[in-house]
């Protein structure tokens, strides 16, 4: 096996690269399984022919379709952004929800990003 964001060989039973400091599985730039380097965006290695997993299927430490979920049903009380570690904004969804009721906006607006990989999680900002 080798390191996906290196290239450098690795144990099978090592939780890190040693090289680069790398979780096992993380990174984009390499196979691994031959190592050889692939380019943005490939499928599959043109030097093995393996497939290179491109897809981004968690969001944090969650499964994206649950936090989609989430996000789609409570999402005006801002129970994602909780579970995700961003308590600020949550917290200005309640109130939002409770006040004025457009929070649906704020939700709507995270579920199409959330979508589309865009959604970004930051604890310190309120929007």
């Amino acid at each position: 096996m080798y390191c996906k964001n290196c290239g450098e060989f690795m144990n099978n039973n090592q939780a890190v690269c040693l090289k680069c400091g790398v979780k096992t599985g993380a990174g984009k730039n390499y196979c691994q399984n031959c190592g050889a380097q692939v380019s943005q965006g490939a499928h599959y290695c043109l030097k093995c022919g393996s497939a290179i997993d491109c897809s981004n299927d968690k969001v944090g430490e969650y499964d994206k379709i649950l936090i989609a979920i989430l996000c789609f049903f409570f999402g005006c009380l801002g129970v994602h952004n909780f579970m995700l570690g961003e308590t600020r904004k949550g917290i200005i969804k309640i109130v939002f929800s409770f006040c004025c009721g457009i929070s649906w906006i704020f939700a709507l607006i995270d579920f199409i990003k959330i979508l589309t990989d865009e959604y970004k999680i930051d604890a310190n900002k309120y929007f």
